[in-house]
């Protein structure tokens, strides 16, 4: 089973013991047994075990900070983004302190209704990019947060390295997510870089999932998927066709391989959540200004290895020792 990643926990634990030091800010205590209260709106683009892990590192740091169960008012926009904006106005109406927006399209929504309430962000590739910051370094406005960029060319070299004999490569993504486009065209990049065959195979829906994987049938060796919302949702239905005809994926992060895929070298979405929860404890006790706080990024050698041994099994694939020694064997979901 996949092992606690603990050195980044026990940093952000320390981080938010020291912002709490100094007592909270005004308004931000309750009578109830001394707890903190704040009206946090939490925007959630759409259920999968990543983004649901970026709830919950948020909320559980949130809570060990000292604030009660009535400061969140969580709302899952079910993957549709004109739910994002509906619930991002609504925050707005209400005058929530500060906005929690986990996935681009709820990130842009959000950013799209308010240019005063705060909004910290989580499982956002490229913050910039996506047009919610001047820069990554100094965002300039009421937006800050954590990226999700993982490691793209390492998972390509780790495809390389697990399937020796792969040689032409799809890369599948859904084409109406900025950061899957992002991580596609790095993943176009690495397999130049590691002179690959590459294709590009785009869906917009997940009723094209099954009908796109099918369509890569005794045309590719290997399936690369980035950390993308609508296919990380529909991971089950593209491993089952990919599985059966021996096309072996590599994934952009643990959930993708719970549900099927066959590995990648992944971040702790957990740990994305924690991140972004020191930065709204900075801005809610601290009065620190969204503008002048980077965006936070996990570790590249806090990334782990995850293989799903069912998958394995199924495709009849021996991993070289230089990736059994390290990995990590799960079983996905019944």
């Amino acid at each position: 089973m996949k092992k606690q990643i603990t050195c980044t926990a026990i940093l952000s634990a320390a981080m938010v013991l020291t912002g709490c030091a100094g007592g909270s800010a005004d308004g931000q205590t309750d009578a109830k047994g001394g707890e903190k209260t704040a009206k946090i709106g939490i925007v959630q683009f759409a259920e999968h075990p990543a983004l649901d892990a970026s709830y919950e590192g948020f909320v559980d740091t949130m809570k060990e900070a000292g604030y009660s169960e009535d400061s969140f008012d969580y709302k899952n926009a079910q993957g549709d983004q004109s739910n994002c904006t509906t619930i991002a106005q609504t925050f707005v109406n209400d005058g929530d302190d500060l906005i929690y927006a986990i996935a681009t399209p709820a990130a842009q929504a959000a950013a799209n209704e308010t240019s005063d309430i705060p909004i910290v962000v989580s499982a956002v590739t490229d913050p910039a990019a996506s047009g919610l910051a001047e820069s990554n370094d100094k965002p300039g406005g009421n937006v800050t947060g954590a990226s999700d960029l993982t490691p793209v060319e390492s998972q390509i070299g780790l495809l390389k390295e697990a399937l020796p004999d792969a040689k032409k490569i799809a890369i599948m993504y859904c084409n109406a997510e900025d950061n899957s486009r992002i991580q596609a065209e790095l993943a176009e990049k690495a397999c130049e870089k590691e002179g690959l065959e590459y294709q590009v195979a785009t869906v917009t829906d997940s009723n094209q999932i099954q009908q796109v994987t099918e369509s890569l049938i005794g045309k590719v060796d290997a399936i690369y998927v980035p950390t993308d919302n609508l296919l990380a949702e529909g991971m089950s239905t593209l491993s089952k066709v990919a599985t059966e005809h021996k096309i072996p994926t590599i994934v952009g992060e643990e959930g993708m391989v719970t549900s099927g895929g066959l590995m990648t070298n992944g971040i702790d979405y957990y740990e994305l959540g924690v991140l972004a929860a020191n930065q709204a404890i900075e801005i809610l006790e601290n009065g620190s200004d969204p503008a002048d706080m980077a965006i936070a990024y996990y570790p590249d050698d806090k990334c782990t290895l995850i293989v799903n041994q069912s998958t394995l099994d199924r495709l009849g694939i021996e991993l070289p020792a230089s990736l059994k020694d390290k990995a990590e064997f799960i079983t996905e979901e019944e």
